[in-house]
């Protein structure tokens, strides 16, 4: 399609399909706005319990649009202006409505994950790599640029500093073997494994209750900032919520009855 994706909900997933193979996915514009309608439309979705990002052809997205980025006529801002108005105005809002989203979201990596790109796959929850795919971080040694949508804050909280800035100032590629071994992803299948294995996790997470995913995201993320005293506090202020929710109730009869616990929609 024009827009460089395909949108399908299978049962309770959404599928996202990055289809631009012939250029392995590059992030452009019109890309990127249809990727927050369909993660907005998603979001309306109530049937919609969990959602999967995957790339078509040899590369899941190999970052920006290098060839859009010229100057643009009757537009007197420069184009480092220009381009950090964009990452302003959409592409840091696809990267935070991935991290806000009301579902969990898997990306499943298949060949070349670069530039930019590497800032999308990194902003799912789980994170499933085909074992020919690789990350690479061409921004400094090639361009003189810094890393961007989010790849130097994934990257620093994943694989520590040390690392983050080897990979970012060397620009080696990181085979997914080798993530896998960093924590950078949660798995690694053969190639032709990837398809069925992203959608199995993410039928897995569609299981979950309505709000697990954001109650775990804020979880770690609070962990971040407090140390272990806060922390604690902060975790019997969730299950003084959280232990009165329907779900709950609905895990513990589960549990006792010896059944595959039944969690409501997010309409419910």
């Amino acid at each position: 399609m024009a827009s460089g994706i395909r949108y399908e909900r299978e049962g309770a997933v959404g599928v996202v399909t990055l289809d631009n193979a012939a250029r392995m996915n590059p992030l452009t514009e019109a890309m990127q706005h249809a990727l927050l309608e369909v993660l907005s439309s998603a979001g309306r979705d109530a049937e919609v319990r969990a959602l999967l990002i995957t790339g078509e052809g040899r590369g899941f997205c190999v970052g920006a649009d290098l060839s859009a980025m010229v100057p643009s006529a009757g537009d007197t801002r420069s184009l480092g202006t220009r381009t950090a108005d964009t990452m302003a105005v959409l592409s840091n809002k696809l990267v935070l409505a991935l991290r806000e989203a009301p579902f969990p979201v898997v990306s499943a990596l298949n060949g070349a994950v670069a530039g930019a790109g590497v800032g999308l796959a990194l902003a799912a929850d789980l994170v499933v790599a085909a074992r020919s795919a690789y990350f690479y971080f061409p921004f400094m040694p090639k361009l003189g640029i810094v890393p961007d949508l989010g790849s130097t804050w994934f990257l620093a909280n994943l694989v520590g500093r040390s690392r983050a800035l080897g990979l970012t100032l060397l620009g080696d590629k990181l085979p997914a073997d080798q993530a896998l071994d960093w924590g950078l992803v949660w798995s690694v299948v053969d190639d032709a494994a990837l398809p069925d294995e992203g959608r199995a996790l993410a039928r897995r997470l569609a299981e979950l209750p309505a709000h697990g995913a954001l109650e775990m995201r804020r979880a770690f993320e609070a962990a971040r900032c407090n140390d272990l005293s806060a922390q604690l506090a902060y975790e019997a202020e969730r299950q003084r919520e959280l232990i009165d929710h329907p779900d709950f109730a609905e895990g513990v009869a589960a549990f006792m009855g010896r059944r595959m616990p039944l969690f409501r929609n997010r309409s419910d």
